[in-house]
């Protein structure tokens, strides 16, 4: 395996963890009332959520395109 797959597979795996706390953070009380109130989530919640898109994204990425 190149060093390549193996970073690419390390941030998908790191992008599906950090998705996952995010969506669970997105659920907790404080976040549902501030997004009732103000239509937004915490910006810790945002941030679990973008790394975690943006992780695999590039994971993915790493995976797919051959060098």
């Amino acid at each position: 395996m190149k060093s390549t797959q193996i970073i690419g597979i390390a941030l998908l795996v790191l992008g599906a963890i950090l998705l996952f706390f995010g969506f669970q953070s997105s659920q907790a009380v404080d976040d549902q009332i501030m997004e009732t109130l103000t239509g937004r989530l915490t910006e810790s919640t945002m941030f679990l959520l973008i790394a975690g898109g943006v992780s695999m994204a590039v994971g993915l990425g790493l995976l797919v395109l051959k060098r």
